[in-house]
């Protein structure tokens, strides 16, 4: 063959670009389904286990019980506000919004962690006052619901690892594990509460898991606090 019949048969680099933008295009775009799939799932879950441990909470008298439904009561709010935040952080640049609204999940991020931080306050304040005024707890009922939401949070976890990576998601997944912690908790006031009848646990597990909340919500704080003042990235030194 000649020359221009090579040249005829080989594809054009303009081609070829074009070629992979539209791949990556629809790959990002399955992304995002799917992680937008997942929060809502995950979303649908949290709110539904929340409303039976804040009935069952109440009953039973257990302030590990309730600060664990309060607790997936701020995760729903986290997975709401991530899920708002990818469905805000999609719509193009404006005249009014030039550099678009990428910062829409750093500001769910940031809100969240506020919230948490005010729940862990109430927690603490609440376990103070049992520890000087002991309130009668229903152990056998705090141990069979706070290990269904043991289960639903492990299910929870491994949903939100499965999805996309962002800051929104990892804040959710740290609000999860945290969550995962509090029925680990309530499971065990439970059990020795129904035991023993030791009822000072139900406090002293709840101020426990609250610092490790703590702990973990600091670090996300921190995180969106930077992004949105227009820190420079950790990666670059």
């Amino acid at each position: 063959p000649d020359a221009h019949t090579i040249a005829d048969a080989a594809p054009s680099p303009s081609a070829h670009l074009h070629e992979h933008r539209d791949g990556d295009a629809k790959h990002a775009h399955f992304t995002l389904q799917r992680s937008q799939s997942v929060l809502a799932w995950s979303l649908a879950l949290t709110l539904g286990f929340a409303v039976v441990e804040v009935v069952t909470g109440f009953m039973s008298n257990s302030l590990a019980l309730i600060s664990d439904a309060g607790h997936m009561v701020t995760d729903a709010a986290a997975l709401g506000l991530a899920l708002l935040a990818q469905l805000i952080a999609k719509r193009p640049p404006s005249a009014r919004h030039s550099f678009g609204f990428g910062r829409a999940e750093a500001l769910a991020a940031f809100v969240n962690s506020l919230v948490l931080l005010v729940l862990v306050g109430w927690i603490i304040f609440e376990a103070a006052k049992r520890f000087t005024h002991p309130e009668h707890v229903q152990g056998s009922t705090v141990f069979i619901v706070a290990a269904i939401g043991l289960v639903i949070n492990i299910l929870l976890a491994w949903m939100l690892s499965r999805g996309d990576s962002n800051m929104n998601t990892r804040a959710a997944l740290v609000n999860v594990m945290g969550d995962l912690l509090g029925s680990v908790a309530a499971l065990a006031a439970g059990a020795i509460i129904y035991y023993t009848g030791w009822m000072m646990i139900d406090p002293l597990l709840s101020i426990f898991v609250a610092l490790l909340i703590l702990k973990s919500t600091f670090s996300v704080l921190r995180e969106s606090y930077h992004f949105l003042m227009g820190g420079v990235p950790d990666t670059i030194a």
